[in-house]
């Protein structure tokens, strides 16, 4: 009787606990949901990283355009206009500048105002264009894996993107006063045309975010194609 209460014991003691391969199992599924929440955790945290890039691209072209249309000072030039300078080959960077150069001209894309001489208070110096002579403000680098993976000027209805069109890059869009209008000016020229500029944004893994920067002035961030 002891020896048979005695085997009964042990029994239900060994079916109460959990063999290796049971814990085996687990630990692999434990493994497997740990790997996917990290996976997702970072594809979501390099989501934001591109969304918070696009918005802060769209704010310092947004500073450019209140430092131009309010008629900030630079320097010992005033009714400067200002503008972002984006060159294809430098995808993690970009420029922000005061047209300094020329001085007023009647050729110039802002024109010479009303009274029509380079003294008058309306006239403005620059040509939309960013080169030597014009007042760098300041370089922005982009970092976290984002890159500057396109952008495409619209001309007279058709879109001119820097990767197929070597004429198109640098871009550059200037806002200057008394102008509500944007200035738009594509491979070293002013493009009087042109009505919006599209810049192209990608993650590592391969996402994208645009911004477009309309004629009228409207700058607009979006997770799909804006052209």
């Amino acid at each position: 009787m002891e020896s048979f209460f005695h085997r009964r014991t042990y029994s239900v003691t060994a079916r109460s606990g959990f063999t290796l391969v049971e814990m085996l199992i687990v630990l692999a599924i434990i493994g497997v949901i740990t790997t996917i929440t990290l996976s997702s955790q970072s594809a979501f945290n390099k989501t934001l990283i591109l969304t918070n890039t696009a918005y802060d691209i769209g704010l310092t072209i947004r500073s450019a355009q209140t430092y131009g249309i309010g008629g900030r000072a630079e320097g010992n030039t005033s009714n400067v206009g200002y503008g972002i300078d984006f060159d294809i080959g430098k995808p993690k960077s970009f420029i922000l500048f005061a047209d300094t150069s020329p001085g007023p001209t009647a050729s110039n894309c802002h024109g010479l105002g009303s009274n029509t001489v380079a003294t008058a208070p309306d006239a403005v110096a620059g040509d939309c264009v960013y080169k030597n002579g014009d007042q760098k403000i300041k370089t922005y680098l982009i970092g976290n894996g984002v890159t500057i993976k396109n952008f495409c000027i619209k001309i007279d209805g058709t879109n001119k993107c820097a990767r197929s069109n070597s004429s198109v890059s640098p871009i550059d869009i200037v806002f200057s006063r008394p102008n509500a209008d944007t200035f738009f000016a594509g491979g070293g020229s002013y493009k009087p045309l042109a009505s919006s500029v599209c810049i192209k944004l990608s993650s590592t893994q391969n996402t994208y975010r645009y911004i477009k920067v309309g004629q009228s002035g409207e700058i607009q961030v979006s997770a799909t194609s804006c052209m």
